[in-house]
């Protein structure tokens, strides 16, 4: 299993905006790493943050270059 540092994370307050309607069933939750809590599976959010904040880099062998808009 991976180390806690890898697999859990502290959200602003501000970022709980995004997840504003997590509880009206629209994804699937799973248990987290040791089992004492359940998180989504996916994180929808109200806005496109891939698209807010772009993207760029390498990786298997694939570039990506995605401005912020």
């Amino acid at each position: 299993a991976a180390a806690y540092r890898y697999t859990e994370a502290r959200m602003a307050k501000i970022a709980e905006e995004m997840l504003a309607d997590i509880d009206k069933e629209t994804v699937d939750f799973i248990p987290n790493f040791d089992e004492t809590t359940v998180e989504p599976e996916v994180l929808p959010t109200r806005v496109p943050n891939l698209l807010v904040n772009g993207a760029a880099g390498i990786a298997v062998g694939m570039a990506t270059n995605i401005p912020p808009h």
